[in-house]
């Protein structure tokens, strides 16, 4: 006669054995059930944490690349009245450029020149006659704020007198503003391509 079959499955088992053979069967399969369980639920926490980790990286980041590449957009006064306070932070400031002042030097190549404070709010270049007016008055007031840029790289050919010069740069302990991006508007230069309005 031959021995009775053992039948274990992890959720069930098969009494029709010999004496404890039964239950140590039963054991091993809800022990089998208990570590699977415990696995999967020490899985899920990784991965919960890992997904927090993740989480509070980014917003790490993103808070410190904000505090490092944040613009503050000012105007010339402003940029002079924040003193040290505007050391080594990125900065975008508008004025007029004085013609006298450009000097280039096609060797490094880095062109300096000077720009005049200008007013930022656009109802108040509009009630002075429009923005032209406005680089034009500036550059003819000595007693506006000044400030003296420096851009290392070729001179753009609209850097000239009474345009308006947008940088975006850092400044320096010397004073200078070190520009990183230069933009060039020349007003006058558009007005005298549109062509005038025809009258009936």
């Amino acid at each position: 006669m031959s021995a009775p079959i053992l039948k274990c499955t992890p959720t069930k088992w098969s009494l029709a054995v010999l004496g404890n053979a039964s239950i140590l069967c039963g054991y091993v399969s809800v022990r089998a059930y208990r570590v699977s369980g415990s696995v999967a639920m020490r899985n899920r926490n990784t991965f919960l944490v890992a997904g927090l980790l993740v989480v509070a990286a980014v917003i790490y980041l993103i808070v410190s690349s904000t505090g490092t590449t944040a613009q503050f957009f000012v105007t010339v006064a402003e940029l002079q009245a924040m003193g040290e306070e505007a050391l080594g932070r990125n900065i975008t400031v508008s004025g007029a450029v004085l013609g006298e002042t450009i000097v280039y030097d096609a060797m490094l190549p880095q062109v300096t020149f000077t720009i005049v404070e200008v007013p930022a709010d656009p109802d108040e270049v509009e009630a002075a006659g429009g923005l032209a007016q406005v680089l034009h008055d500036a550059t003819l007031d000595p007693t506006r704020s000044r400030l003296e840029i420096v851009y290392n790289s070729v001179k753009p050919d609209l850097l000239t007198n009474e345009a308006q010069a947008i940088v975006r740069g850092t400044l320096g302990e010397d004073g200078r503003f070190i520009a990183d991006e230069l933009l060039l508007k020349c007003p006058s230069r558009y007005e005298d391509e549109v062509p005038a309005q025809v009258v009936d």
